[in-house]
C-alpha cells in the first residue's frame, strides 16, 4: 500500500508539472539546424547534451554522481558528412525526399548504368551499387560501412525504371564516437537513497551529407520535452524520495546508452524503484501504450 501512495502522488504531481508552451518550445530548440539531427555530424549530439546539462543546472538538478552531468562512452558508427549527390536516369534527386542512403554504405563517385536483378533492385557490380524501389524510407545508424552502396528510393515519388546513375556520395567511418549520457538527480527530502528515474534517449539520426539532416520531432524530442518539464517541476519541488533524469544517447545505434549506464551505474541499481521512459511522446493523442505491462504485471 505505501508503494501504491508513493506512485500515485508521483503521478499525480507528473500531471501537474507538463507546461504544454514549454514543451512546444523544447522540441523546437531541439530539432533546429543548430543540433543538426543530434546526431554524428556538425557536432550535434554533443550540442544537444550540453543544452540539457544547461537545463539541469538552471532548474537545480544536479549531477548523479556529484561531480559531472555528462557520463562518457564510445561506440563505432558510419557517417555521412559531405557530399550526397544522386542522380537517377539523369534526374537530380532530393535526399531524404527521394531517396536515403543505406547506413552501411560506403562512399561511391561514379556513373555508369544499371541491371535489374529484380522487380525491386538494380544493380552496378563493378560498382557495388544496388538500387532499390522501397514503399516507405525508413533510415537507421550503422557502425560501419558494408562493402556496397545502397540507394533507396522511394517508388511513390520517382516514376520509371532505373537504368543510370551518376552519384558522388561521401561516408567516414568513426571507430571511437565519443558520446555521453546527461544525468541529473534531485534528492529527496527524507528517503534519497529511493529513487524513481524519468529517462529518455535524445539522439537522433542527424545529418545525410552536408544539407540534409533528420530533426527527429517525435523520435524523440518530443519525449525529452517531457522528461525536461518533469526536471524543472521537480527541481523545484522535491519529493520524500529522489527523482533521477537521464537522457541517454546512442539509442538508436542499439540502446547503447542505456546499455552503459547498466553497466556503469552511478547509483545503486537496488536504489532505484521504478523507472518510467519515454519515447515517441508526440503521438500522445493516440494515448499511450506501456511496454513491457504484460512481462512485469507488478
Amino acid at each position: 500500500m505505501k508503494k501504491l501512495v508513493i506512485l500515485f502522488t508521483f503521478y499525480t504531481s507528473l500531471a501537474a508539472a507538463q507546461d504544454v508552451q514549454f514543451a512546444h518550445h523544447i522540441v523546437d530548440t531541439l530539432t533546429a539546424p543548430y543540433f543538426w539531427g543530434r546526431g554524428y555530424t556538425k557536432d550535434g549530439m554533443h550540442k544537444a547534451a550540453d543544452f540539457l546539462a544547461d537545463e539541469f543546472r538552471s532548474f537545480r538538478v544536479t549531477p548523479m554522481d556529484e561531480k559531472s552531468y555528462f557520463q562518457r562512452f564510445e561506440y563505432p558508427v558510419n557517417t555521412f558528412p559531405g557530399k550526397m549527390n544522386v542522380t537517377i536516369n539523369g534526374q537530380l534527386l532530393t535526399p531524404g525526399l527521394d531517396y536515403i542512403v543505406s547506413e552501411d554504405s560506403r562512399g561511391l563517385r561514379g556513373k555508369g548504368s544499371l541491371q535489374q536483378a529484380d522487380s525491386v533492385q538494380f544493380v552496378n557490380q563493378k560498382d557495388r551499387l544496388i538500387v532499390k524501389l522501397e514503399n516507405k524510407l525508413t533510415w537507421s545508424v550503422a557502425p560501419g560501412d558494408a562493402g556496397y552502396t545502397a540507394i533507396l528510393l522511394d517508388k511513390n515519388r520517382f516514376s520509371g525504371t532505373p537504368s543510370s546513375y551518376d552519384v558522388a556520395i561521401e561516408n567516414k567511418v568513426v571507430p571511437s564516437f565519443k558520446a555521453e549520457n546527461v544525468c541529473g538527480i534531485v534528492k529527496g527530502t527524507r528517503q534519497p537513497d529511493s529513487i524513481i528515474v524519468i529517462t529518455a534517449h535524445y539522439d537522433h539520426l542527424g545529418g545525410m551529407g552536408s544539407e540534409t539532416y533528420f530533426p527527429g520531432a517525435n523520435d524523440n524530442a518530443s519525449g525529452i520535452s517531457l522528461l525536461l518539464n518533469l526536471a524543472r517541476y521537480y527541481g523545484a519541488h522535491p519529493q520524500p524520495y529522489s527523482i533521477a533524469f537521464i537522457c541517454f544517447a546512442g539509442e538508436e545505434a542499439g540502446l547503447l546508452g542505456s546499455k552503459y549506464f547498466t553497466e556503469h551505474p552511478l547509483v545503486p541499481l537496488k536504489n532505484i524503484r521504478f523507472l518510467l521512459n519515454t519515447d515517441l511522446a508526440g503521438t500522445g493523442e493516440d494515448g499511450i501504450t506501456v511496454v513491457n505491462a504484460t512481462e512485469f504485471p507488478k
